[in-house]
C-alpha cells in the first residue's frame, strides 16, 4: 500500500543530502573526492538540476558556463562567442546544455564511484520518533529509512523559486492574460502589446527575447518595480581578477561637500566599471548580481515606457495599479510575469549544526563555490566552530547598500581564507568565479574601513565574518 514501510533494512550512508540542485551536487562532488563517504541523494524532481528542471526554455546562464557546476567536471567547452550580445566573452551554457550536463555527472561520476544512491521524485520525511530519517517516492509512496552515520546535509534551504512554480503575487482580473516567461516560446498569435513585469534577471531576459524576435521597443512596457546594479560581464570572465577590489573605490577617499560616504563609494564603484545602470538618469537601489554585457544594456535602453511605480498590486482589462497609482494600459495587453523571487531572503543560519549541515551562500551570489567549500572544510577541519568561521554565511543582496557589502565581504573572506594555505590552494583549483588572487589585490586595511565607515554612517552593517 502507498505510504507504508516495508519489511527491507534501512539504507545506512555518512551523508543524506537533500535535494540535487547546482548545491546539492557541487558539496556531493567535493565531498566524494575529499573523502570515502557513502551518500544518498533525495531530490523532488525527475532529473538533476533543481530549479533548471523548471526554466524558461530561452534562459541561459549569467557568467561564464566554465564557472559553473561540480569541480570535478568543466561545463561547456571553454569557448568564446563570436556572435551575438555575449560575442567576444566565454560562452553561457543554455538550461539543456545545464540539465544535460548535471544528468552526466549523475550517471558518470557520482553513480558509477559505488558510494552514492540516488532517489528522483522523492520527498524527504520527518525523522522517526528515534531519530531515523526516512523518505518517500512521490510516485509509488514507498518509505524508506536512513540511517545517517554522519550528517543530513540540506541543500534546498536557499528555496530558489522561477516564474513556472509560483502564480503572480497581485490581482488579476478577468480578461488580463498573464503568462510566465516559459510560454512565451508557444505564441499562437501576436498580441496588442507586450509588458513584462519584474525587473531582475528573468525581466531582463524577456525582454532581450523579445527584442531579439523583432517586436518594436515601442511595443513593450516594461514594469521595473527598483532599477538594480548589473555586473559588466566582461569583468567575470576567466582569467586573473579584472582590478583589485581596492580599486574600485574613490582615490583619496575624500568627501566632496553635501556627499553621503556611501554615495560615494558606490559612485567609485561604478566608475570602475564593474557595475552599469541601465538608465543613465536613474540611480539604482537594487542588487541582485544579475550580469549583462554592454551589447545587452543598449538593447534593453531601446525600451522607453518603463514603469517606476513599485511593485504591482493589480492588473485590470485597462489598467495596472501600484497601490494608489493606477496607469493606463493597452486593452489586448500580454502580460510576461518574471516577478517570482530567484534570491528569496532566507534568514542565515550556522551551516554546521551537530548532526546537520545547512548549505547557504558564503560568498555573495556564489551558492555553487559556496557549497563546494562546504564540502572542503566539512572533509578537513575537525571543528565545527571553526568550519561556522570559515564557511560563515552571507544573506542574499537586494538594495544598493548591499554593492558595497559585497565588494567588503568578498575581499574580507578572500584574506581570511587566504591565511590557510591548504584552503587557498583548494580555492585557487576551484572552478568558480571567485578566486584568491595575489596579495595586493587584496583589499587594503584602508578602503576596508572606509566601506565600513560607509556602511555605518547609512544605518548598515557587512554580514557576520570573523
Amino acid at each position: 500500500m502507498p505510504g507504508q514501510t516495508t519489511d527491507r533494512p534501512p539504507l545506512e550512508v555518512d551523508y543524506l543530502v537533500v535535494g540535487a540542485g547546482a548545491m546539492g551536487m557541487a558539496f556531493v562532488d567535493t565531498l566524494l573526492t575529499e573523502t570515502d563517504a557513502t551518500v544518498a541523494i533525495v531530490d523532488r524532481y525527475a532529473q538533476p538540476g533543481g530549479h533548471w528542471t523548471r526554466a524558461y526554455p530561452y534562459v541561459r546562464l549569467h557568467q561564464p558556463s566554465v564557472f559553473y557546476g561540480v569541480n570535478s567536471r568543466e561545463l561547456g567547452t571553454g569557448a568564446v562567442d563570436t556572435v551575438g550580445l555575449n560575442a567576444g566573452l566565454y560562452e553561457l551554457a543554455t538550461v539543456d546544455e545545464v540539465l544535460t550536463y548535471f544528468d552526466r555527472v549523475m550517471r558518470e561520476t557520482f553513480l558509477p564511484s559505488g558510494r552514492v544512491s540516488y532517489f528522483p521524485m522523492s520527498n524527504h520525511d520527518s525523522p522517526t520518533e528515534d531519530g531515523v530519517e526516512r523518505f518517500s517516492s512521490l510516485v509509488s509512496g514507498r518509505i524508506t529509512d536512513v540511517v545517517v552515520r554522519r550528517r543530513v546535509v540540506e541543500a534546498t534551504y536557499m528555496n530558489v523559486t522561477v516564474p513556472s512554480m509560483t502564480s503572480p503575487r497581485y490581482a488579476v482580473a478577468d480578461g488580463v492574460r498573464v503568462i510566465p516567461p516559459n510560454d512565451l516560446v508557444t505564441l499562437a498569435g501576436r498580441p496588442a502589446h507586450f509588458t513584462v513585469v519584474g525587473s531582475g534577471k528573468t525581466g531582463i531576459d524577456a525582454c532581450l527575447w523579445l527584442l531579439q524576435h523583432s517586436v518594436d521597443p515601442a511595443d513593450i512596457t516594461w514594469i521595473m518595480p527598483r532599477d538594480a546594479w548589473l555586473f559588466d560581464r566582461a569583468r567575470i570572465q576567466p582569467g586573473p581578477p579584472s582590478g583589485a577590489m581596492g580599486s574600485s573605490l574613490p582615490a583619496g577617499l575624500e568627501l566632496p561637500p553635501g556627499t553621503s560616504a556611501l554615495d560615494l563609494l558606490i559612485a567609485g564603484i561604478e566608475a570602475s566599471g564593474l557595475v552599469m545602470r541601465i538608465s543613465p538618469d536613474v540611480t539604482p537601489t537594487a542588487f541582485r548580481c544579475a550580469t549583462v554585457t554592454r551589447a545587452e544594456l543598449e538593447q534593453l535602453r531601446q525600451i522607453d515606457d518603463v514603469l517606476r511605480h513599485g511593485r504591482v498590486t493589480a492588473i485590470d482589462v485597462d489598467h495596472v495599479e501600484f497601490g494608489d497609482v493606477r496607469v493606463p494600459a493597452v486593452p489586448g495587453t500580454l502580460y510576461v510575469d518574471c516577478t517570482a523571487d530567484g534570491l528569496e531572503p532566507r534568514p542565515t543560519v550556522p551551516v554546521f549544526d551537530g548532526s546537520r549541515m545547512t548549505l547557504q551562500a558564503v560568498i555573495p551570489c556564489q551558492q555553487v563555490f559556496s557549497a563546494g567549500l562546504a564540502a572542503y572544510v566539512e572533509a578537513n577541519y575537525e571543528d565545527d566552530a571553526l568550519r561556522n568561521e570559515l564557511c560563515a554565511p552571507c544573506p542574499h543582496p537586494s538594495t544598493h547598500v548591499d554593492l558595497p557589502k559585497y565588494v567588503l565581504d568578498v575581499g574580507t573572506r578572500m584574506r581570511r581564507w587566504s591565511q590557510d594555505p591548504a584552503l587557498r590552494e583548494w580555492i585557487s583549483r576551484a572552478r568558480s568565479v571567485v578566486r584568491v588572487p595575489d596579495e595586493e589585490n587584496l583589499q587594503t586595511d584602508e578602503a576596508a574601513a572606509f566601506i565600513r565607515h560607509a556602511l555605518a554612517e547609512a544605518g548598515a552593517s557587512p554580514a557576520p565574518v570573523s
